[in-house]
Order: C-alpha cells, then structure tokens, then sequence
C-alpha cells in the first residue's frame, strides 16, 4: 500500500495558472474565528476517533497483504516458474476523501489494486479475487459491479467499507515503490484502467497544488459539510460531489496562499458568486501529452462546449469533472453561493454565526410542487441493482422536464433518497418544481409534462438486467401531502419559532415582491388552497442567459408554478404545471445593492468598465494567461472588494473565455426522437381537438401531443399523489444561444 510522501505545505513557490489575488496573512480575527470553525466542525463529529483510524490502517494492510497473495497464486496458475510467481506483486493505493484526510466516521475508504500485466480485469479480479473475499469471514455485503463505468468491488472488510477498482498495467513486476503519477504509467492500457487511475493520480495531484496542505482539509471539510446540509453534495443527482469540492477549495487555497481556513471559506463563496460559468476552474495548464488520450478543450471538442459548470482534473488525461450539472442545479448551486457569501458578510459584522452558514436546507418547504419517483423491486440484491440504473438516469429527467419547457420550469432534485419503512424493498426520489421567475405568467398557460415522464420511464425500463418485480412510478404530489416517512423520525415538523437566515431571507424577498406586484388573481382547477411557506429565492440566471451575456439581470417578482389537478366531468384535465398569479408569496429575488446590480453571478460590470478575455496557448499547452501586470494586489487593494472582483475577472480570462455551453448536450437525450416519433398527434384541450405538425423552428407555436387513449383519472380533491400519464405535451426544442460578444480590455 502506498501513496507518494507529501508535506503539510508547498510555500516558497507560485501555484496555479495566475498569480494569486492576495499574499495576506491572517488577522487576529482569523485566528479565533478559525479556532471556532474547526471546534463547530469537531462538534458535529466530521472527524473519526483515534480508535478509527487505527482499525482503518489494519484494514488497508491486510487488504494489501490479499492482494499480494492473490497475484501470487494466479501467477502459479497460469504457469510462470517459480521466479516470476515469487516477483509477482500487487499494490494498494488510496483516493477520494481518505487520501484526501478529509473522511469522517464511518466513510467508504476508495482504494485501487494495480496488478500487473498477466492479471486479468474479467477472470483474476471479478474472478479469482472475488471468490478469495467471499470465503473471508471478515468480508461482508461483497458486491461487484464489473459492467460499470469505472469497475469496482464493493463490500465491507470488518466493518470497514470499501470501494476497490482495478487498474492493470503493462509491466510484468509491479515495483514496490511504483509511482502512479507518471503519465507513463498510461502507456498500452484499456480505457478502463485509465479511468480507474484517474481518481489517485487526481487526488495525489491536488495535494501537490495547494499551498497549504492542512488549511486545505480544514476548508474542505467545512465545505463537505456545507454542501450536504443545503442539499447541492451529489455528483449523480447534478450537483457537484466529493472531487468537485476539493478542486473548487483548492482553486481558492492558490489564490490566497496564506490565509486561513476562516477566510478560505469566505473568498470561496466571493470568488464563485463571482464566477461567470462556463468559464473552467483549473489548477494547472492542461497537458496535451504525448500518448493522444483526449482531454477537455471545448475549442476542438464538440462534446465539451456543453458543459455548465467544467472543474478541470489536474492530471493527465484532464477533463470535466461536473458534466453532470445542468441549468437548474448550476441556478440552484449559485444562488447557494450567493446566500454564502451573504452570510460571510454577516459575520464579519457580527450578524450571523456559522450556524446560520450550516443551517439545513429545508427541501421539503421551498416549493409548492414534487415530483416523487417511487422504486421498488423483489429482494435487496435487485432493489441495489436498481437503483444504481435509476440514480444514474435520474439526470435526464430533469434535462427533458428543462428541455420540453424552454427552461421555463425548473426542477430541483433532492440528493438523496428516503426508505419507507412499511414497504420493504422500495425506496423514493423527490424533485422540486417551479415555473422560472421573471416569467411573464400568462391566463391559462400550463406545463404539461406527462409525456416528458413517459419518456423517462421508457427509457429506465429498458435496463440491460431488468427483473420482474423492477417496477418505476412518477407521480405529482403537492407540499401539504408529502409523504411523513421522508421526514426525521416520521414525524412531520412543525413551522419554526425561531427565524432562521433563510426564514429571514424569505421574508426580504416577500417584502420585496409586493413592491411589484399586480392585483392577485384565481388559479383555476387547484387541488387545494394556496399554501404560503418558506421559500428559496432564485436568481433569474438560467445558464443560457448567464452565457449569453454579463449583466446581472435582477428577477422580477414572480409566483410558483401550480398544479391543475381537477377539471369539470370528474376526470381529471391534463395534470400540468400552472402558473400563479403574481404575489408576494412568490419566490422573489430582491434587488441587490448598488455594488452587486451590475453583476453576472456577482461579477461587477458597466457601460464604462468592461474586462478583457485573453486567448493563449504557450508551448502545446492550455494555458489562462495573466495580464502583463499580474493579478498580484497590494495589501491595501486586497482589503477592496472592487480589486478583488477585478482580480477575479482576471482570472477568468484565458483560452476558453469565449467557450459557449449549450442547455444540454444531445446524447443525453438521444432516446426522445425516437420515443416521440411513435406518439400521435391527436391532442385534446378543453376548447375542442387540435392536430398540428411538429416544427423544429425556435419560438414555433407549442404543438399538443397525446396518446389520445390514456386512461382517465379520478380527482383527489385533497391535493394527494396522482400518476402522471402520457398526455398533451408541449413539444419545445432548444433555443440557440447569442455568441458571446468579445469585450474591450480594462487593464492594459
């Protein structure tokens, strides 16, 4: 087992792609609100006992000692003399957040096996390897997955879990003291052990870029946790996972090399409501190397220009970490960047804690309207397999819902999943819904999505190692009749007494909306009352209007989207999204300062002041280049937040300043065409038939699409789960977005 050696610090020598904005030291206030982050995060139990660690350190070695064993007696098997079977080696390496030292109690330990050449993927690791596990009495829940995009072997080694990949080489000896960094360890490997390298030779790769090893952890720690508790900690779910956080803290570790964590985690929350995506987060200029594996460049690559939100890997083969993101989890993550840094202010002026920094998102209040995906299959082993395919699909929901609706409706999804417990072998998923705020909202105008789940359900179903009993439900459900088990304690709880920051926060934006308001109006055909609650604020910031220009476009006040569950007959009228009226219950985004309107995602623009992007490419390599003068600020500029916006612009002038990300790439919604195709157009609305063409066209008139047969449904005058079913549908294609127009340079 090993993992080069690496010391707590890498000062003394500049890291990153710019210079960084501030060489600043702490302050006595740093110092002490420090020592109170790492306290508050020892308090919530991020850090395992010392017990722990020691029982991990045993598992890792015995783990080793397997391994070793393992290659050996392959080795004999496959005939090599006696020489060779006593050379044969195998090694453990780590990743991921253990590697990282910044795991908690009980966390997943990701490992890598790299074996040599004559160790087959399919027959010694899946094969001989398993069967060893499986006849340890230490080893429990053994569970591989060869089929997946990286390989891997779950199970739990004396109650420690593990995650252990494969990665053969082309060496016939694996050294003892083998060096994965080496981009020569790639050479005549399969795509799988190229994938399955990537994640040490990242992680190795961070720690060698940040200037301060044990600031890092500390920062990322509290970043993990933050992330989870606002609900945006998911790589599948398309919001950012474990890698995506340590490359974003470590970005903010180069540019303030000496500050303490207590600033990182502000500056963190200042430089990225700054950001304008899909400017890449990178830590070091991307390698072309010399083996041709491809690497992210959205100037050659068509595939790259869709991505949201690029984290750049740092080794090579470098790419995109988050693809994974869309437009409504990037609005979603940046608008939490925006209450963060709100709240780092706070504290600087003695008006909030970390508390407030920490306070849990309160998912299942922040909208009117869900989407509840049921799951269910017959034993444990299939309820597993199952829900991996349906997490890892669970994406393109929200891509189609995104797509069929012009961006117009937004959905939220929650990042994990909850178990009922009276139903065995079932578990659910929940998405939020709202109609876009700034939307002019139009009498009569609904979001029909029945068709856009259909879709989604057919392409679930056709899972590869589908079983009877494999069963997928979507259904619509109001607020007031979420189900109590997604609730602590099955209990559902009651509105706070003591007002919260995003109690608070919601009241400002309340207060704001009834400044514009119109005279409100009915919503014809709810299934109940309107229900005022708590509400996250958006900003009207979807990511084609943030990529098709830099100014900060402040939402005006908007309502929720509404469900039309009921209609005249007893059956029940396209179940769709409804706009409300406008009215101060709305989600509302305030007008934001003097300093802050002019800004995309925070950055500061004007008619007067605009910033320059740079395009370089220097010795074969991807490189962001500074201006002349460098991004350095002086200690007195640092203390300006004008300099520091300006130095953050700077930073996001490079080669990929002009890259244009589209609303969603096509491959991921490929099955649509050819679903939709068997769909006739036979609609029914309330003012009789309509049959009309499917035009391609941008702003084409919407074109309803029905099956024509669906059954009908009976109305819950309550407002309870009703199944969503192919029906009318407005079919919506992607609009183009305007190229980014080039600006004129500010600093020369």
């Amino acid at each position: 087992m090993g993992s080069p050696g690496l010391g707590t610090g890498n000062s003394g020598q500049r890291l990153g792609i710019t210079e960084p904005i501030s060489l600043g030291g702490p302050t006595e206030y740093d110092v002490i609100k420090t020592r109170e982050l790492e306290k508050y995060l020892q308090n919530v139990g991020l850090y395992e006992s010392q017990e722990e660690a020691v029982s991990r350190e045993e598992v890792l070695g015995r783990l080793d000692q397997i391994v070793k064993n393992w290659v050996k007696a392959i080795s004999r098997a496959k005939g090599l003399n006696e020489q060779l079977v006593q050379e044969a080696n195998a090694k453990i390496f780590t990743f991921g957040s253990y590697r990282l030292g910044v795991h908690g109690p009980g966390a997943d330990i990701d490992t890598l096996c790299v074996g040599p050449r004559h160790a087959t993927r399919e027959e010694d690791f899946f094969g001989e390897l398993h069967k060893m596990l499986s006849e340890m009495p230490e080893v429990s829940e053994l569970h591989p997955v060869p089929d997946a995009h990286v390989p891997i072997m779950k199970f739990k080694f004396k109650g420690v879990s593990i995650d252990l990949l494969y990665a053969k080489l082309s060496l016939w000896v694996i050294p003892e003291d083998l060096d994965i960094s080496q981009d020569s360890i790639l050479q005549n490997t399969d795509d799988q052990t190229v994938r399955s390298l990537n994640g040490c030779r990242v992680t190795d790769q961070i720690l060698r870029l940040v200037p301060n090893i044990q600031n890092f952890r500390t920062t990322l720690r509290c970043m993990r946790f933050w992330a989870k508790r606002r609900g945006v900690y998911s790589n599948v779910a398309g919001f950012l996972g474990g890698i995506n956080w340590a490359l974003l803290v470590a970005r903010i570790c180069q540019l303030y090399p000496n500050a303490l964590p207590n600033m990182l985690v502000s500056r963190f929350f200042r430089v990225y409501t700054q950001w304008r995506w899909p400017n890449p987060v990178m830590l070091c200029a991307i390698k072309e190397g010399s083996l041709g594996l491809q690497v992210w460049d959205p100037r050659k690559n068509p595939k790259d220009r869709y991505h949201l939100m690029p984290i750049i890997t740092p080794a090579y083969p470098s790419m995109n970490s988050s693809y994974n993101v869309s437009s409504s989890t990037l609005r979603i993550m940046t608008d939490e960047f925006q209450r963060g840094s709100e709240i780092c202010e706070a504290m600087e002026a003695n008006k909030a804690d970390w508390d407030a920094l920490f306070e849990a998102y309160a998912f299942f209040e922040a909208y009117k309207n869900y989407l509840q995906i049921d799951i269910s299959a017959e034993n444990d082993d299939d309820l597993r397999n199952w829900k991996g395919w349906v997490e890892s699909r669970l994406r393109q929901l929200t891509l189609k819902i995104e797509r069929h609706t012009y961006n117009m409706l937004q959905c939220h999804p929650h990042p994990g999943d909850f178990q009922d417990n009276s139903r065995p072998f079932h578990c659910s998923y929940f998405m939020g819904l709202q109609r876009k705020l700034g939307v002019p909202v139009n009498e009569g105008e609904q979001f029909d999505i029945r068709l856009t789940v259909e879709e989604f359900k057919h392409s679930v179903n056709t899972y590869t190692l589908w079983k009877p009993g494999m069963e997928i439900r979507v259904s619509h459900v109001k607020r007031r009749s979420i189900p109590s088990f997604v609730f602590p304690g099955g209990v559902r709880p009651s509105r706070p007494s003591k007002a919260t920051w995003d109690s608070r926060r919601a009241s400002d934006a309340k207060v704001s909306g009834h400044a514009g308001s119109d005279k409100p109006g009915e919503v014809k055909g709810a299934a109940d009352g309107q229900v005022d609650g708590k509400k996250r604020k958006r900003a009207d910031d979807s990511a084609d209007t943030q990529l098709k220009n830099s100014k900060y476009i402040t939402a005006v006040p908007s309502s929720s989207a509404e469900v039309q569950a009921g209609s005249p007959g007893g059956t029940v009228s396209p179940c769709s999204l409804k706009g409300d009226n406008v009215d101060a219950t709305g989600l509302v985004e305030p007008t934001r300062g003097k300093d802050e309107s002019n800004m995309t995602n925070g950055s500061k623009t004007s008619s007067t002041d605009e910033l320059s992007s740079l395009n370089s490419e220097v010795d074969g390599s991807l490189r962001c280049i500074p201006p002349h003068t460098g991004l350095h600020v002086t200690a007195d500029a640092s203390s300006s937040k004008e300099a520091e916006k300006l130095a953050i612009e700077q930073i996001m002038s490079g080669p990929y300043v002009s890259h244009q990300a589209f609303p969603e790439e096509p491959e991921e919604l490929e099955d649509d065409l050819e679903f939709r195709n068997r769909v006739v157009s036979v609609g029914n609305t309330n003012n009789g038939p309509l049959q009309a063409p499917v035009s391609d066209a941008a702003g084409a008139a919407p074109i309803i699409s029905s099956n024509g047969a669906g059954p009908s449904i009976s109305l819950h005058a309550s407002g309870s789960i009703e199944e969503l079913e192919p029906a009318e549908l407005t079919a919506m294609t992607s609009i183009p977005v305007a190229p980014v127009v080039q600006k004129k340079p500010l600093i020369r």
